[in-house]
Parts: structure tokens; sequence; C-alpha cells
């Protein structure tokens, strides 16, 4: 069974550009161009019966930002999904934040394509394996 991966993120581009990576390694992918859009988006995946086995957010987004997201997930039903927060911050400070609000993991773009999918793999067997 194809692992669900969530991307969230405000760039058309950024997320088509993880979405192709994604699928070539052979996960399934669904787009939020929000934290907000991302919420509706996860309720209806619950909906369906279907659990996500990832997600991957930016930080710097309208409506809702990352680590507003971030929270609101881990108050909810996927509270033990892990997060990728992959972003173009990269202080300390706001990885701490994100750290703090329930992160898995922290990637600073552009991103690699090697790496990101290493770190894909690590946090989706976390709970998968």
């Amino acid at each position: 069974m194809e692992k669900l991966i969530f991307v969230v993120d405000d760039s058309p581009t950024v997320r088509s550009s993880i979405s192709f990576c994604l699928n070539n390694a052979g996960y399934k992918v669904t787009e939020a161009k929000d934290g907000k859009d991302a919420l509706e988006k996860l309720a209806n995946v619950k909906e369906e019966g279907q659990i996500p086995s990832l997600i991957v957010t930016d930080v710097n987004m309208p409506r809702m930002d990352g680590i507003a997201f971030i929270k609101k997930v881990k108050e909810g039903d996927f509270r033990f999904l892990p997060i990728l927060v992959l972003t173009t911050e990269s202080e300390e400070s706001m990885i701490e934040k994100g750290r703090a609000a329930g992160a898995s993991g922290w990637l600073v773009k552009p991103f690699q394509p090697e790496q990101f999918l290493w770190a894909i793999k690590k946090l989706v067997w976390t709970i998968d394996e």
C-alpha cells in the first residue's frame, strides 16, 4: 500500500517539486497551500478512513503558518504523526519553536533530493514499520 504524505507549502512550484520527488520514490501525495487548507484536507482524509504517514510543511505561509499548523495537528487525532519542516528558515530560535510545537525534523530549502528522501524514509519508518 502506498504511503500518503501531506505536502503543505504556499508556493505551487515548491509543492510541485516536492510532490515530483515523492511520487518518483513511490509515495502518494496530497498537497495543501497553507495550514488551514491542510487541516481541512486532513479532516477529509480522516473521514475517508485514511491515515497519512507524514506531513512535510513550510513555516512561512499565509492564513496559518507552519508553526501554528504543527501545534493544531499535535492537538488532534494525528498528534503522533511525524512532521518534517522544509523551509528557508535556518535560525536556531525558529528551529526551537518548531521542535517545541512538535516538529520531528527540520530541513532548509533548497533541498537535495537524496537528503530529503533519506529524512522522509527515516520519519515514515518510525510509525509504519
